[in-house]
């Protein structure tokens, strides 16, 4: 027991005898030399961050400019404005990141490492957004190319209505009875689309047919006068009557003439009403379909 207590009472000597040999060499001369010995490489490390403070605030403050000088040229070639704002978050994102690539590289950060970083994920942004990523590049498409605007009536597909707005991943249309439709761009850039209020008139054509022992000049005759006399018809266009076909039931007339865009439909809708209520006054038959049974 002895014997075990002597043998802690020197490890505890030999302990402070390391203790006070560290202590001993604490002197002012010994820090100072360490100091010393350290100064190049904070001057260094000095120089380094203040190189980038300098990159990053020239650089963002290049965006800041890019950006701004871009906004009023795309203020005057009057771009869609969603457009607008994506391009210049775009622009300037791009210049603040290759500020913070150079900064990065100042500071002795791999440019290697970096890049295989971003590209690790943007992969795998890519992969998970894949669809999200085709309505928005659908979209950048329509907002430059433009083959309709705010307020056009547009028919994709079995979709159709007025464009109410039009985002960088959808498209919002309002239909007749009022209704709102979502497209994704994607599908919009991809597919068959008729505007049809993108020109300022339209041709209004309409078909009708008369029997075989109607008067066929008359007929032709009552078309153009309602065509002529109706106020929304653009005369100087001029009118034409012909006669389309012989059908089975009858002769099929048709009527052609130009119309504003915005009038297309009160005009279809009021001559189809008039050359019936003609028709009937003047005894111009209008066949429809029948069976005719005989006995024996």
């Amino acid at each position: 027991m002895v014997w075990r207590e002597a043998e802690g009472l020197a490890e505890t000597l030999e302990i402070a005898q390391e203790v006070q040999q560290d202590l001993a060499q604490l002197k002012p001369n010994v820090i100072l030399s360490t100091m010393k010995g350290w100064l190049p490489g904070l001057i260094k490390l000095g120089y380094r961050l203040l190189a980038v403070a300098i990159i990053l605030a020239v650089g963002f403050k290049i965006a800041a400019i890019v950006r701004k000088m871009l906004g009023r040229t795309f203020g005057r070639m009057e771009m869609e404005v969603s457009l607008r704002k994506f391009l210049l978050s775009a622009v300037y994102a791009c210049i603040c990141g290759l500020a913070v690539f150079v900064a990065a590289e100042k500071l002795g950060i791999s440019s290697a490492s970096i890049i295989a970083l971003l590209g690790s994920a943007g992969l795998a942004l890519s992969l998970s957004l894949q669809n999200m990523l085709g309505n928005f590049a659908g979209g950048v498409a329509l907002l430059m190319l433009k083959p309709f605007k705010v307020g056009d009536y547009i028919i994709c597909g079995s979709e159709e209505g007025t464009v109410s707005a039009i985002g960088l991943v959808y498209t919002t249309l309002h239909t007749m009875d009022n209704r709102q439709v979502t497209l994704p761009n994607g599908s919009l850039s991809n597919s068959n689309l008729t505007n049809v209020t993108a020109q300022e008139k339209r041709r209004l054509e309409i078909k009708v047919m008369i029997g075989y022992q109607s008067d066929l000049k008359k007929a032709k005759d009552i078309l153009e006068m309602l065509f002529e006399n109706h106020g929304l018809v653009k005369q100087e266009e001029g009118v034409l009557v012909f006669v389309d076909s012989l059908g089975d039931s009858g002769v099929v007339l048709g009527a052609r003439a130009w119309v504003a865009t915005g009038d297309y439909w009160n005009v279809k809708w009021d001559l189809t009403e008039k050359i019936k209520l003609s028709f009937d006054e003047a005894e111009i038959e209008i066949p429809y379909q029948q069976v005719d049974i005989h006995q024996r």
